[in-house]
């Protein structure tokens, strides 16, 4: 198994401009006080360390396979005073594996479109989910990449690898396992969400 294809780190100003108010997203998503959640690719917890905010006393699960990245964010929630998160080294195609409960969501933001072989991805996403656990899938939006620009530049992954929610929504629903879609969000001006549930 090859590694997902890496797109880009982005630093957190850049985030921030095309993410202002991650918090607010997540909770558009469907993460709630409560919730044990994993995202998946969390690099250095843009969306981690406030999904552990949203998701408190639950406990959010950071993965990812760069240690450097895990380690900044740990540096970070110990800085904010965030308890509930922790940091998870490992390959997510293991994911199940990975963690010491199932989830009641996992988030995937920015990352499908790396993806080599989504399938057997999904279905392993899928075993690590609760009973009634949802999947999170945030996509850029088909678009030609020039015309996505921040800061008036081009931005996100390269044009041909940019999936409408159709084949996104095809890809999950095909892969072992009963995942359907629940709902799709817009979150513009780039981006929408699909949230699949058991």
């Amino acid at each position: 198994m090859g590694r997902f294809r890496n797109t880009g780190q982005p630093d957190w100003d850049w985030w921030g401009r095309v993410w202002p108010t991650p918090g607010e997203t997540l909770r558009e998503l469907g993460i709630e006080a409560g919730d044990a959640v994993a995202e998946i690719g969390s690099g250095n917890g843009y969306f981690a360390l406030p999904a552990a905010r949203v998701a408190d006393p639950g406990t959010v699960y950071a993965v990812d396979v760069e240690e450097a990245l895990l380690a900044e964010l740990d540096r970070l929630a110990d800085a904010q005073g965030i308890a509930n998160v922790a940091t998870v080294e490992g390959d997510a195609r293991d994911l199940a594996g990975l963690l010491p409960e199932p989830v009641d969501a996992a988030l995937l933001l920015n990352a499908f479109h790396g993806i080599p072989d989504p399938e057997p991805f999904v279905s392993g996403v899928r075993e690590a989910l609760a009973p009634d656990g949802r999947l999170v899938v945030v996509n850029w939006r088909d678009r030609p990449r020039a015309e996505t620009r921040i800061d008036d530049e081009p931005r996100g992954p390269p044009t041909d690898l940019r999936l409408t929610p159709a084949p996104t929504r095809r890809t999950v629903e095909h892969a072992p396992g009963d995942l359907t879609l629940a709902r799709e969000v817009d979150l513009p001006p780039f981006h929408y969400g699909l949230v699949f549930e058991r």
